[in-house]
């Protein structure tokens, strides 16, 4: 069990990283502003390379997200010790601090490991979000319905009033079972469209969605080499073309937006 020191330095090392890490939404923002540099004001050609931008800004984000974690971690480590060493210390003095507070660390590096994986399935969902920002297409984000899915397009008022016009869209990095609990989440709506990057998604779970009325929409190159066969397997440049911007029209039309 940790020592009452070794918490006292997890602390200090939870606070001081917290305190210095980015949020995700900006660094998410930086790489999806990096990305599409001298592009900003193109929706068509952001629509017809969103596939490699989805791929793209993932990994640079994750890639921005280890360089802040290195230095605000160190900086973490540094205000952690730092005071217990003196201007005297040695390198053995530093080693025995450092030992006595292991478990400490080991909670502290810990946390780090699963706050990756959660900012990595986070950095998807926010790409989507400063995109549909970006090319101005009306949505609500995190509504409660029948579930509580990532986006209601046009809006979660336009789902009350006619739920068969509207577009559910969830983003899940990856599925495993997952989409089994959101599966109601559409049911009512014009269609209920899944995004992620997830390569390994068995035969049987495909039917089972496509059973449920649900479309997974990856980047091309997935589709491709993933589920070329799979109908309800669409790029998002697929869904731009044939989905969301038909409804865009079909919205302005009646005036909803």
């Amino acid at each position: 069990m940790p020592t009452q020191a070794e918490s006292d330095v997890f602390l200090v090392l939870k606070r001081s990283f917290q305190r210095g890490i980015p949020t995700g939404r900006k660094i998410a923002s930086k790489a999806v502003a990096e990305a599409i540099a001298g592009h900003e004001h193109d929706a068509a050609w952001i629509k017809q390379n969103f596939s490699i931008l989805v791929e793209q800004v993932q990994l640079d984000a994750y890639e921005k997200y280890l360089e802040f974690e290195k230095q605000v971690g160190a900086a973490a480590l540094a205000e952690a010790f730092l005071p217990q060493l003196g201007e005297e210390a040695t390198a053995i003095d530093a080693i025995r601090i450092i030992g006595a507070n292991f478990y400490g660390l080991d909670k502290f590096f810990l946390g780090l490991t699963q706050g990756r994986r959660v900012r990595a399935g986070k950095a998807f969902e926010l790409l989507i979000h400063e995109v549909f920002v970006l090319l101005q297409y009306p949505f609500t984000s995190q509504a409660v319905i029948n579930g509580q899915p990532d986006f209601i397009l046009p809006s979660v008022e336009h789902y009350y009033r006619n739920p068969m016009d509207a577009i559910i869209f969830t983003v899940k990095r990856t599925l495993r079972e997952r989409w089994r609990q959101i599966v109601t989440e559409g049911t009512r709506g014009l269609g209920f469209f899944l995004a992620t990057i997830d390569e390994g998604i068995a035969q049987r779970d495909l039917n089972d969605m496509l059973a449920s009325r649900i479309y997974l929409v990856v980047p091309s190159r997935i589709k491709t080499e993933c589920y070329q066969n799979a109908t309800n397997v669409i790029s998002f440049e697929h869904f731009f073309q044939f989905f969301l911007d038909p409804a865009m029209e079909r919205w302005r039309a009646a005036g909803v937006i």
